[in-house]
């Protein structure tokens, strides 16, 4: 099959490209161990182009990129499009670094509490979410993506409204390794990640909370390789309380984008929640992202 596009999330850790055809059927596609933390400044377009493009056999197909590599880590700087956000506006934004490649802005809003909140490569998923089914254009939707640092978005009759980032990932990997409640087990015990549900009540008191993890083991008799999976439980489900109280949103239903893995977690929390919700691939979501900004042809050319 010949290939019209190469797409590409580049993030902090990883790169995941995709050749497409015109009608945005993945051709061909590849990982690389290139996120932008792994680079030198400067370090990106060399490796983009000595590397990536000939692995996939893109040397000369028009290009688009999402995630990381569009912030100061990265290639270039793609300024971020404010909220409320369009496919259109993001399309607009977007800024061209070589003759035949674009990368995709990420988004800035501001919280309730009046700080600012940012997200890279959520913005694309959640156009590609929109493009899968037309209905979901109409009124207003809840997007919840899973990740190190989740992303909470309102989405209102195809526009990005606003959204919130929780830290829970990041939370969970120091609370585990680097405190009190550190523990050598994986965090794959259900009835564990439940108790930890169930503590988490209304996602209040936190810092609180997070001390039974460790009270349950010394005090209870709880065995210590658990407490992984209890903690994921106690911060997913207090994640999902206190986001869903501070967007006005408690009843749902919520669609799920993200790795599998991870949002079996976080819908097993929903349930929990009595919460209808929907479960849906990230990586094929970014995909589809991809391919529907590369059909509209207001770009920006290198500033």
């Amino acid at each position: 099959m010949t290939g019209a596009l190469l797409a590409c999330d580049w993030g902090t850790t990883n790169l995941r490209a995709w050749v497409l055809d015109e009608a945005g059927a993945v051709v061909r596609t590849r990982d690389f161990e290139l996120g932008v933390s792994r680079l030198q400044p400067g370090e990106a377009q060399k490796r983009f182009h000595d590397d990536v493009r000939p692995a996939l056999g893109a040397e000369t197909m028009p290009a688009i990129l999402c995630g990381m590599i569009g912030s100061n880590l990265g290639w270039r700087i793609a300024p971020y499009a404010p909220c409320p956000a369009s496919r259109a506006d993001l399309a607009a934004g977007m800024i061209r670094v070589d003759e035949l490649a674009h990368i995709v802005p990420g988004l800035i809003c501001r919280t309730t509490w009046g700080a600012s909140d940012v997200m890279r490569g959520e913005e694309t998923q959640i156009l590609g979410w929109l493009a899968e089914a037309p209905a979901r254009s109409e009124g207003r939707r809840l997007v919840c993506l899973p990740g190190t640092h989740s992303k909470w978005a309102v989405v209102e009759d195809g526009r990005i409204l606003r959204f919130q980032t929780a830290m829970t990932g990041e939370l969970f990997s120091v609370l585990r390794r680097h405190s009190v409640l550190r523990s050598p087990g994986e965090p794959d015990d259900p009835q564990s990640f439940d108790e930890g549900l169930a503590a988490a009540g209304d996602g209040s008191s936190l810092a609180a909370r997070l001390f039974s993890a460790r009270a349950r083991v010394v005090g209870d008799g709880k065995p210590a390789d658990t407490t992984p999976s209890y903690l994921s439980g106690l911060l997913i489900g207090a994640e999902i309380a206190s986001t869903l109280d501070v967007l006005g949103a408690k009843d749902g239903p919520v669609a799920l984008v993200g790795d599998p893995a991870l949002c079996h977690w976080y819908s097993r929390a929903l349930t929990a929640h009595h919460l209808k919700h929907t479960v849906h691939d990230g990586a094929d979501l970014a995909v589809r992202g991809l391919h529907s900004l590369s059909k509209l042809e207001n770009r920006h050319a290198p500033g």
